[in-house]
């Protein structure tokens, strides 16, 4: 290792935490000391596997045919695919941090009723620490805001509903 070995180690301690707070699963930087002096660091970890649902429960009724009975967790599941196949959805193009203003104590983008133009800003989403303006795809009326601030959003997650 080159000369650089202490502060090698604290890098690379310092990504991995930043893999355990992001939640990401692989980082990969290069640090260019010199002409001939570099630091190439990939840190991977393994994301534990989701568990699956539990399964449904069914009920026999007296000479009958068993009876699926549906949860509340399918309920929101099926609720939550609805909304993402809606025509007025605006899915986030990134995981992160959802904000629906600028700052703490500043108005929101956007509240439900208001009319919105293409290209205008709806929200922020915060990823690798850079805030991301998530602009509006269409020109319409917001009827619903599916996200509240400060939260987690994956990748494809409905946000709104402009229609």
């Amino acid at each position: 290792m080159t000369k650089h070995h202490d502060a090698d180690i604290a890098f690379i301690r310092q990504l991995a935490e930043l893999l355990r707070e992001t939640e990401l699963s692989e980082i990969e930087v290069a640090r260019e000391y010199g002409e001939d002096d570099q630091l190439r660091v990939r840190v991977t970890r393994q994301l534990a596997a989701p568990t699956p649902p539990p399964a449904p429960v069914t009920y026999a009724a007296p000479a009958a045919a068993p009876v699926a009975m549906p949860t509340a967790e399918a309920d929101a599941g099926d609720a939550a695919d609805a909304l993402a196949r809606h025509p007025g959805a605006v899915a986030s193009p990134m995981v992160g941090t959802v904000y629906l203003q600028a700052e703490p104590g500043s108005p929101a983008f956007v509240k439900v009723g208001d009319a919105v133009t293409e290209g205008q800003t709806l929200l922020i989403i915060e990823a690798m620490k850079t805030m991301n303006q998530i602009p509006s795809p269409r020109a319409g009326t917001v009827k619903r805001i599916l996200v509240e601030d400060g939260s987690p959003v994956e990748f494809g997650a409905p946000m709104m509903i402009i229609e």
